[in-house]
Formats: C-alpha cells, sequence, structure tokens
C-alpha cells in the first residue's frame, strides 16, 4: 500500500471514529438532556402525531388528549384544571410542558426505548399510535382537600405516606389554568403565559416544591430536638436556663420567646416543655450546644441540601455552612438562612414517622401501556436512616405534646393522637410572616405526614400565627385521610 493510500486510510477511518463518537454521545449519553430542552421544538411538535398517553390519580384523570381536526390532530385538556396544575404542568407546542407532561413525555408520547415494540406491533396491526399512561401517586380527595383548605392564601401543602414516600396531595396556590397554555392558538397561548409571568404571585411556581424557599421557624425544631436525641448527650427531660431572653455571643441580636415571657414558670425548662410551648431561647442554647455541624449532618439526612428528582425537579432546601454560634442559634429555630420547602419539611415529619428512616418522596406509581400492561413502576427506596426509631419515638412524643395541649393544638383531631409542629418565620423586619405547620397523624400508626406554608401572614396581618393559619388547613388534610 504506498503513502498516499494510508493516509488516505487513516483519514476515513478517524472520520468513521469521530462520527461514531458523535453519534453514540448525542444519541445515548445527551439524549435525555436533549429530549428535555425547551428549544427541542421538533420533538415537540412530531409527538402531536401521537395521542399521548393520560396522567392519572386513581381513576381521575387529570390530563387527556382529545381530538381537534387541526393540523396537530390531538390537543391537552385537564379536566381538572388549577386543582393539579402543579402536579401535571402542561403541554403546548409554542411554550413548551412543564411537570409531569415534561419529565414523563418520553412515555406519554410513546417514543421511550420500553415501548418500541409495541409501536412496531401497533403498525403492523394498523393501530394509530398511542402513549403510555402515567398513574402519578396523588389521592384526589387528599388533593382535594389539601386545595380547598388553602383557599385564596398564597402556600403550599405537601401530604406523604411515610412508610413509601408516595405524595398523596401536591397543592399550590394562587394556581393556574393549564388548558390556557395548552390551546392550538399561538398568540392565546403567548398571552397567557406572559400574563402569568407577569403576574407578582407567581402562580406558575410550584410552592410546594420550590417556589420562594421560606425560613421554616419553629417546625424545625423537631429537627433539632431529633439532632439532639439522636446524640446521645440530651432526652426529652434534659433542663436548660429558663430567661426570658438571651443576649447570642458576639452579637447584637437578642432572642425572645414567642410571647416575651419565659418558658414557664420555672428556671429550668425541659426539652420536651420548650417544644410543647416553642420556646425559642432554650432551642437557641440547645442548638449552640450541638454546633453547627451537628445540626447540619441531622438537617441533610433528612433532605437537606439535596437534589430530588420525583421524577420533577424540586428545589433544595438549605442548611447553611460555616455557621458562628450566634447564627447557629438562630438556625435552632428555623431562622438566619435556614430555608424549606413544604416538601421537606414533610420529610421530616415523615421520618420521625416512619421510625427514623426517610423514604424517598415519589410522584409516579407506574406507567401502563396500551393493553394495561406495566412499562415501569416506582417502588419505595429509602432515602436515608436519618435518626434511631427510639429516637423518633422520643420526638414523636414531643410532638404529640404540642398538638394535644401546646403551641401547635390547631391540629387535634377527636379520637386521634396527632404528632405535629407549628411555626412563625419571620423574613425581615416589618415583612410578613411564613405560616407552617408539619406533623403526622395517627401518631402510634402514621398513615400521612403533612407539611403546609402559608405566606404573607395567611392575608392576617402580624396577628397570625402557624397555630392559627397553618394547623387547620393541615388538619384538613390529615382528617381526608383518616375518613378515607
Amino acid at each position: 500500500m504506498n503513502r498516499e493510500l494510508k493516509r488516505v486510510s487513516v483519514l476515513v477511518l478517524v472520520m468513521f471514529f469521530a462520527l461514531f463518537g458523535s453519534t453514540t454521545i448525542i444519541q445515548v449519553l445527551q439524549a435525555d438532556t436533549l429530549r428535555l430542552d425547551s428549544r427541542n421544538t421538533r420533538a415537540l411538535y412530531d409527538s402531536y402525531d401521537t395521542e399521548r398517553g393520560p396522567i392519572l390519580a386513581g381513576s381521575t384523570v387529570i390530563a387527556q388528549s382529545v381530538p381537534t381536526g387541526d393540523q396537530f390532530v390531538f390537543q391537552r385538556a385537564y379536566p381538572e384544571g388549577a386543582m393539579y396544575a402543579p402536579i401535571t404542568g402542561y403541554f403546548n407546542p409554542t411554550q413548551g410542558s412543564a411537570g409531569i407532561e415534561k419529565y414523563m413525555n418520553d412515555y406519554l408520547s410513546g417514543t421511550s426505548n420500553s415501548q418500541f415494540l409495541d409501536t412496531i406491533n401497533q403498525l403492523v396491526a394498523g393501530q394509530a399510535p398511542k402513549g403510555a399512561a402515567v398513574e402519578v401517586t396523588i389521592d384526589p380527595d387528599v388533593q382535594k382537600a389539601a386545595f380547598e383548605a388553602l383557599g385564596d392564601r398564597q402556600g403550599a401543602v405537601v401530604a406523604i405516606e411515610p412508610s413509601t414516600g408516595r405524595i398523596l396531595a401536591m397543592a399550590s396556590t394562587p394556581t393556574y389554568d393549564p388548558n390556557a397554555l395548552a390551546s392550538h392558538d399561538s398568540q392565546s397561548v403567548i398571552t397567557a403565559y406572559e400574563a402569568l409571568k407577569a403576574d407578582s404571585l407567581d402562580p406558575l411556581s410550584n410552592r410546594a416544591t420550590s417556589g420562594n424557599m421560606n425560613p421554616p421557624g419553629s417546625s424545625f425544631k423537631v429537627l433539632v430536638a431529633a439532632a439532639a436525641v439522636e446524640s446521645g448527650k440530651y432526652t426529652a427531660e434534659s433542663t436548660f436556663p429558663n430567661p426570658v431572653s438571651l443576649q447570642l455571643p458576639g452579637s447584637s441580636a437578642t432572642v425572645y420567646n414567642w410571647n416575651r415571657l419565659a418558658c414557664g414558670p420555672g428556671e429550668t425548662v425541659t426539652l420536651a416543655e420548650a417544644i410543647r410551648q416553642s420556646c425559642n431561647v432554650p432551642l437557641a442554647q440547645l442548638g449552640m450546644e450541638l454546633g453547627d455541624d451537628a445540626l447540619r449532618e441531622t438537617a441533610e439526612k433528612f433532605g437537606f441540601n439535596t437534589k430530588m428528582a420525583l421524577p420533577t425537579p424540586a428545589g433544595v432546601s438549605v442548611y447553611p455552612k460555616d455557621l458562628d454560634d450566634a447564627q447557629t442559634g438562630l438556625t435552632a429555630f428555623g431562622q438566619y438562612e435556614v430555608r424549606a420547602t413544604p416538601l421537606q419539611m414533610a420529610l421530616v415529619s415523615a421520618g420521625i414517622a416512619n421510625g427514623g428512616t426517610v423514604m424517598a418522596p415519589t410522584l409516579v406509581d407506574r406507567v401502563t401501556g396500551r393493553n394495561l400492561e406495566v412499562l415501569k413502576s416506582f417502588e419505595p427506596q429509602v432515602m436515608s436512616d436519618a435518626v434511631s426509631s427510639e429516637t423518633a419515638t422520643s420526638v414523636t412524643e414531643m410532638m404529640i405534646d404540642s398538638v394535644a395541649s401546646g403551641q401547635s393544638n390547631g391540629a387535634r383531631i377527636e379520637g386521634v393522637d396527632v404528632a405535629g409542629k407549628t411555626g412563625t418565620a419571620q423574613n425581615g423586619e416589618d415583612e410578613p410572616y411564613s405560616l407552617w405547620f408539619t406533623g403526622f397523624a395517627p401518631a402510634s400508626n402514621p398513615e400521612v405526614a403533612v407539611a403546609v406554608v402559608v405566606e404573607n401572614d395567611g392575608n392576617l396581618g402580624r396577628h397570625s400565627s402557624g397555630n392559627i393559619v397553618a394547623a387547620p388547613i393541615a388538619k384538613k388534610v390529615l382528617e381526608a385521610v383518616l375518613n378515607k
């Protein structure tokens, strides 16, 4: 072989491997990223040739394709509209997609690898192609209770089955009607979308899993109590000095209890009593004694500082790093730079309810094909063993007392032991409060864990609190599960 032919052969071989490598990267390694890219309008238009599969919550259809007779053949319709918008999202050739519509698109459009043979069989049989059905974990009765309980407030609710991580309700308000974004009239969709984007209340944001990332306030004390008991240095009966206020070391900040009084009449107060009365001063002392590393380690075991996919992505709740004593004291009652979603605070309660084991949250049960065959199922998975069962039992007892006779009594249910903790979080001087509740029921055999956040003082001004606003909302959600 002469020298020129060798050069040509080497060049052709290099080009072949370059083409092979780039094709492999695009079709295999980058496939999911490219598929979900909002600029990938070709794939979006192509998917209209197929009747997209429905999205189901139990027997309730929350998204479906209906014939249109135009060039798109089908249009998405959302029978339950705004109530399920944070879950379904929307699907449209102009504005793209969101929610389950986006992150389960390959199954809904019939383009997943597991549907390839089914697609071939349909073509051979002369059947029109059809996407798979996605069955979400949402319980329609619980979702309705959560959505209606929020009413016209800004906030969100997440309810989780502690033993599995299945999300039973995910409500966020204000919300939007996804039908307005599913139209094939491009101009009307653009107009509707721009109006939603311009709305100062941000209805497109899912406050249940991301949103404004509110400080959790005193609801975070559940996690601090768990960290303390788990350390082996404290019990529910451990005592702390009981002054009216606490000057934080190296800081001009002073900590007060919510009522500007001592936490009961004694010179000392137990951890259990501090949780029951939701006192900040003893918790700040406890937090500084534990240290920020211990609090962060426990927080991260419950899911803080961790990315989650439901499969829709969730915002990362934050416990900050490199804190001094004063900052650590503030985090011990959910202030300073601690930020959490309702999903995260529901996971804290779910972990305590499940004996200290936190199950990975999931929004999808299974995907089924045209003939009801299961194409994919989502089995329960352990996210972490956050604390021991003994610690979980001790914290549960403190949470029960908080609801039965303490500052979380707005969640009491006759004949049922409810474990819970409220929070009234500050967002800055003269800024409205974020109002919280997190808990579970029945305490002895938990069926559901719930977290509620209500922003903007619950529309009640500075006279509001987590117990006045968030706890009654949680009560309605808990009852919706317990009454089934």
